[in-house]
């Protein structure tokens, strides 16, 4: 199955350029469909570029905190010279929709750029 979505701009050339290789969602109606295997084609919301991607692992977690605590601060879409706090997710998602969604990281690979 293919699943769309879009990302802004540093988030989509991070993982056109290999680093950042797990996307961070709510883990709502949408997202819960979504099973290993599967493809998800992403947009960019600046050039509106696309490129596909594999899903190889799918992570569920109560929060960001607890999903920020699994996973390096690279393959999440920060920089070496970053730091990382969770409460960043905050200016994409509400706390209320956190808690009742929960969130999770969509491991994935890149197939090709559309």
């Amino acid at each position: 199955m293919t699943h769309y979505m879009n990302l802004w701009d540093d988030s989509f050339q991070a993982i056109k350029e290999g680093w950042k290789n797990v996307e961070m969602r709510l883990y709502d109606e949408k997202r819960s469909i979504i099973c290993v295997g599967d493809i998800i084609e992403f947009t960019n919301t600046t050039t509106r570029e696309k490129m596909s991607c594999k899903v190889v692992s799918i992570y569920k977690y109560a929060d960001f905190a607890e999903l920020y605590r699994n996973h390096d601060k690279i393959s999440i879409g920060y920089k070496e010279d970053e730091t990382v706090n969770p409460d960043d997710m905050l200016s994409y998602y509400t706390k209320e929709d956190i808690e009742k969604y929960g969130v999770v990281g969509i491991e994935i690979s890149l197939i090709e750029q559309v």
